[in-house]
């Protein structure tokens, strides 16, 4: 079922002249645009989905053979796309490299991301970080690509931290996972936290 995408140049296409950075628009774009998914090109299918299925628990809503699946949390036609389609059994970009620095994961509540964290103990899953960001508190791993993961939930908007001014204060402190863990939900409780 080997189906690969097409991209086609557009006639006219405007792109800016080197040296230059096109203007900022003095509209903002409309309030209900949100980012819909994201793709990523793996080396390894397999891999890739043990851990975005296996371990985070994401659902596959449907795979392109061996090429791409497409993986979505609460029935979404997708909010990740993995494919090898450039990238079967490739490296990571090297440190100093431009491209995505991580795909941040929005948990609902606490609740959900001390299970989420639950997960990552039960599954060996090494976290790069876990912060306190006054708005949101955060944890961050790498996928078997290396790609950057960040799991987190946003605080309610009427706690976030405000300078003087009104504006938002966020900060990155250390976040104490071992009293994130007590929120677990208890059916995801197999074992002592580290």
């Amino acid at each position: 079922m080997g189906q690969s995408i097409k991209r086609t140049k557009l006639e006219g296409e405007i792109a800016p002249r080197p040296g230059k950075v096109a203007a900022m628009t003095a509209q903002p774009i409309d309030p209900g645009v949100r980012v819909g998914h994201v793709h990523l090109k793996v080396a390894d299918l397999e891999r890739s989905l043990a851990f975005y299925c296996g371990v985070l628990g994401f659902e596959v809503m449907q795979r392109w053979g061996a090429d791409a699946a497409f993986i979505s949390a609460g029935g979404y036609h997708h909010h990740i796309g993995l494919n090898t389609w450039e990238s079967r059994g490739g490296s990571p970009p090297l440190p100093g490299s431009t491209g995505l620095y991580h795909l941040a994961l929005l948990y609902p509540s606490r609740a959900a991301l001390a299970g989420a964290l639950r997960r990552l103990i039960d599954a060996h899953v090494p976290l790069t970080g876990a912060s306190d960001h006054g708005v949101s508190e955060a944890l961050y791993l790498s996928d078997p690509d290396n790609n950057g993961v960040e799991l987190y939930w946003d605080r309610p908007e009427a706690e976030w931290p405000r300078t003087q001014e009104g504006g938002i204060a966020m900060y990155s402190r250390t976040l104490n996972l071992q009293e994130l863990l007590i929120e677990a939900p208890a059916e995801l409780i197999t074992e002592k936290a580290p």
